[in-house]
């Protein structure tokens, strides 16, 4: 089972035991977080939503908390200016749990998944 979801105005295809990284959710590292914005739910039937699918989930564990690595931007004007500016964007790294599609489907994780989707 595999689900659309949109979190934080961006949206995954997931499933469970997915490794996921989004922006930066304010939560502790191993709390588990519930989206419930699920657009669409495929498997054996595929579910979609109108806007969202109801009584849909999906559960997720905050594994860490990080930055990316450094981008360097230069900026050039006619003569002798030049700007140096560098950007780390903070992110969170989920791991997939549990999919709940609404009608009684549920699709779990193993307990010790190593899988890492990108």
């Amino acid at each position: 089972m595999y689900t659309v979801v949109e979190i934080k105005g961006h949206q995954y295809k997931l499933s469970a035991g997915d490794l996921i990284d989004v922006e930066k959710i304010e939560a502790e590292v191993g709390a588990t977080l519930t989206f419930d914005k699920i657009l669409l739910v495929g498997g054996a039937k595929t579910i979609v939503g109108a806007p969202v699918v109801g009584g849909a989930k999906l559960t997720a564990k905050v594994v860490k908390q990080g930055r990316t690595r450094k981008i360097i931007v230069l900026k050039r004007k006619p003569g002798a200016y030049r700007r140096k500016n560098g950007h780390r964007q903070c992110f969170t790294g989920l791991l997939v749990t549990e999919i709940n599609d609404g009608q009684g489907g549920v699709a779990k994780a193993e307990a010790k998944t190593k899988v890492a989707k990108k």
